[in-house]
């Protein structure tokens, strides 16, 4: 087993050099703004060395919340040159009280409230921020499954691959040729401060923003987005992540909500239950995504397809082959999990979420397993 003490000095040092002042940002530069789920997994490191500081994390994010519920994906606590898309090109003044992005991100974050409850040391201040938290939530959780999923089938839709939190995943390429590339002329940052093979590719850059001038251009209105977005997809990261997230809103709703809360989070559990049975994939043995314009699976191995586990969706029989399925790719990687099967043929080691592993995805899944 590896011995993981020498590394949380180092931890911590990164997140004290990452502190704006109440929030804290991935990286210098390339990623100068608060991160939604970046946000959630930050707040379980500050818990480790001051938990009044963990729960100020999330406060300074939710200071972003849209007034319809939905929590962005990027809060742009202060201008920075380094980065783009920045405020002015989202376009969102009026939908909250500070500049954010126009869309959302996979929602970790009543997980993380349940958890900082559950391990607090100062549990006067813990009870206190849940129970200042959970309202907030449970409006987050409304907006997914009232503005993503209209037709109340179980599933919530999400339009822009930044929004599942896995950028350049391979799942996206058969979706994204469906969108046409911007023909706004802009200039990357992000080329300009890491290697561009460890980055998505420009062709992928122009239809991120051609679906951000979209998205702009309806007024980021839910049924005008899920009416003409070119890309449509059922993505099993995010709805993954809401199933048990879900589950966790609903231990806090039996604390801090009203019956009619808890009876709404009920039906949203069931609902996901049912629906995850169209996303398995017993070639594969994962999950997969479904694009939604083109009515058929999204056929491929990746790390978000065992992230079912952490949501305890599977039955045995499904639990038992995507842990064998783990246990293949263990044999032609030195660390698990990449982000798409070793030895696929659109696997790439260095490119951002085409093989990299990522620990935010490995901690659910340990949790899952």
């Amino acid at each position: 087993m590896m011995n993981t003490s020498p590394l949380i000095p180092r931890a911590e040092a990164i997140l004290k050099a990452n502190d704006r002042g109440g929030y804290t940002i991935p990286t210098a530069r390339l990623y100068p703004y608060q991160w939604n789920w970046d946000a959630g997994f930050t707040a379980l490191g500050w818990a480790r060395i001051d938990e009044a500081r963990a729960w100020h994390e999330l406060e300074r994010l939710f200071q972003g919340q849209w007034y319809d519920g939905m929590l962005p994906h990027i809060v742009f606590h202060q201008s920075s040159p380094d980065y783009f898309p920045g405020p002015e090109v989202w376009g969102t003044a009026t939908k909250a009280a500070l500049p954010t992005s126009g869309i959302s991100q996979p929602p970790v974050n009543a997980s993380v409230t349940r958890w900082l409850l559950a391990a607090a040391s100062d549990t006067v201040l813990a009870e206190h921020q849940a129970a200042t938290l959970y309202p907030k939530l449970y409006a987050q959780h409304r907006w997914w499954h009232d503005a993503r999923d209209p037709h109340h089938n179980g599933l919530v839709c999400t339009y822009h691959p930044w929004e599942t939190g896995r950028d350049n995943s391979a799942e996206w390429d058969a979706p994204f040729a469906a969108v046409p590339a911007t023909q706004t002329p802009f200039q990357r940052r992000d080329t300009t401060l890491v290697d561009s093979a460890e980055r998505p590719r420009q062709h992928e850059y122009q239809r991120y923003i051609y679906l951000v001038e979209l998205f702009r251009s309806l007024d980021y209105e839910p049924m005008a987005l899920y009416r003409d977005s070119p890309f449509k997809v059922y993505d099993i990261g995010i709805n993954a992540i809401l199933a048990r997230a879900d589950r966790d809103l609903l231990s806090l709703a039996e604390r801090f909500g009203s019956t009619t809360e808890q009876s709404s989070i009920q039906a949203w559990l069931e609902q996901s239950k049912t629906a995850f049975s169209k996303l398995w994939n017993a070639e594969l043995s994962c999950y997969n995504g479904f694009d939604v314009r083109a009515d058929t699976l999204l056929a491929l191995p990746t790390s978000a397809g065992f992230l079912p586990l952490f949501a305890g969706l599977p039955d045995e029989m499904q639990a038992r082959s995507m842990a064998a399925e783990l246990e293949r790719w263990r044999q032609h990687v030195h660390y698990l999990v990449p982000s798409l099967a070793p030895g696929h043929p659109q696997f790439e080691p260095q490119r951002y979420w085409r093989g990299p592993v990522w620990s935010i995805i490995n901690y659910m899944l340990a949790l899952g397993l």
